[in-house]
């Protein structure tokens, strides 16, 4: 999958943040609600303009991203 099919940085929508092609839903939102345990469907529930592969494509793109710099973590 290409996520970046899917995700789209526009400065005129939610104030440049990457969000799922043709919505006003954040990739954040995505990952904040997969973060909480809730699952695809339920998160499709609540955002019934998402498809179960717009949410993977964010996991995708947030997984890109986490290849791309180091965060340190105090031990």
């Amino acid at each position: 999958m290409d996520w970046r099919n899917y995700i789209t940085v526009d400065p005129n929508i939610c104030h440049g943040q990457a969000c799922i092609k043709g919505t006003r839903v954040m990739v954040s939102v995505i990952l904040d609600n997969l973060a909480d345990s809730l699952d695809v469907r339920e998160i499709i529930k609540s955002y019934p303009s998402l498809s179960n592969e717009a949410v993977r494509a964010a996991i995708n793109y947030a997984a890109e991203l986490a290849r791309e710099r180091v965060i340190a973590i105090a031990v």
